[in-house]
């Protein structure tokens, strides 16, 4: 068996353009499907994509690791996360043949089963990027918390840590407080509630925010602090009494190393689409759990990943919780058909071969690439500039 062509497909979903790509083989429909969804940079991880598929063209696809070595190594320079992102995509596609080939579900490849389903958390808001990103008034955000909880989820994320600078007043973490104060008497305690700070805030503000709120309990409190200072990030984990997670802005084991090292967090973040794909995800959750830190994949991407996430989930003994985005498009199920189903909250397992997707392309192309709004763009009141 060979690798004949690589090819990807753009579909637009609203508040990110998923990105679909294809492994194609010389055997009579044998492909692998693979998700390389990154936001802002659609063009480049396309563009990456085309770069490493010489790299691969006539090599057999169930040599997934000595594949993934040929596009990690022989590309010299390091590739960082876009290239990464690349990677992952090619390497989940990977996998689907192999499955496909020996009439297996993916997870059964990795190890097998180690539970029997997979608890699941969502969005405020679903797709709509302001509900996700700016929910910032106690109204709307119960509301929509409850909404999470009539669809069966037992656990939620909120967005709510206000943009801000390298240290605020009294106000700001007084707001803070009473959102997840107002939060928690709504939904419960049944309820898991994490919050997640998107790297807004310094060290020492995200100890201030943190520490006001230690009473409601949140289940973590996810990347306090931006990625680059894992030292910092232990700074906030030892000055707090709430677990801390963070990773979906490192990709490959290497990156992660640091983190784990310093037990600078509780939680390990990657994100299957970014990290280097199922393999290098299984390689970072074993790291985490020589240190006793649980794992809970960032998935904000397109039911390709879903899939995937599906079966790391399901054959990874210290998986905590996945993340979904499932309320984006009200026509996701009209371009991925899948076996997949949920029940209360939960993914169920599934026994069709591969990572049991396939992409209905004429469907997809329903949804073509369109630039995205640049939500990212954060300015404080001074006109200086925001971390999102």
């Amino acid at each position: 068996m060979k690798i004949t062509d690589i090819s990807t497909l753009v579909v637009n979903a609203r508040m990110r353009n998923w990105i679909f790509v294809k492994v194609q083989t010389d055997v009579p429909g044998l492909h692998g499907w693979g998700e390389a969804t990154m936001e802002w940079k659609t063009r480049a991880v396309i563009g990456c994509v085309e770069d490493l598929k010489p790299m691969l063209i006539g090599q057999d696809p169930t040599r997934i690791d000595f594949l993934w070595q040929i596009l990690y190594r022989h590309s010299y320079f390091r590739l960082g996360t876009i290239g990464m992102t690349a990677i992952s995509g090619i390497e989940q596609a990977l996998w689907d043949i192999l499955g496909k080939s020996l009439s297996q579900p993916v997870y059964k490849l990795l190890g097998g089963r180690v539970r029997d389903k997979v608890r699941m958390y969502t969005h405020l808001g679903g797709g709509e990027s302001k509900s996700v990103y700016e929910s910032f008034e106690s109204s709307a955000v119960i509301e929509r918390a409850l909404f999470v909880r009539e669809q069966g989820y037992t656990a939620l994320k909120v967005v709510f840590v206000p943009y801000s600078r390298p240290l605020e007043g009294i106000p700001a973490v007084r707001h803070f407080k009473k959102l997840m104060v107002d939060l928690r008497a709504a939904v419960g305690e049944d309820t898991d509630i994490m919050i997640d700070f998107h790297g807004r805030t310094t060290t020492g503000q995200a100890i201030q925010y943190i520490n006001t709120i230690e009473e409601v309990r949140p289940l973590f409190c996810e990347e306090p602090v931006p990625p680059e200072n894992p030292d910092a990030l232990l700074e906030v984990r030892r000055s707090v009494n709430v677990p801390i997670a963070t990773g979906e802005r490192l990709a490959t084991r290497w990156e992660f190393r640091r983190v784990c090292e310093l037990q600078a967090c509780h939680v390990l973040q990657p994100d299957l689409s970014h990290c280097g794909g199922l393999s290098e995800a299984k390689r970072i959750a074993a790291m985490g759990e020589m240190y006793f830190m649980g794992v809970a994949p960032h998935n904000p991407n397109g039911p390709v990943a879903n899939a995937v996430a599906l079966h790391f989930a399901l054959s990874t003994p210290n998986f905590l919780i996945q993340e979904d985005m499932l309320g984006d498009v009200p026509w996701r199920s009209e371009v991925v058909e899948t076996d997949m189903r949920r029940e209360a909250g939960y993914w169920l397992p599934l026994e069709t071969p591969g990572l049991g997707i396939e992409i209905n392309e004429k469907k997809a192309a329903e949804h073509p690439f369109e630039q995205e709004m640049f939500q990212q763009s954060i300015f404080l009141e001074d006109g200086s500039v925001a971390e999102w």
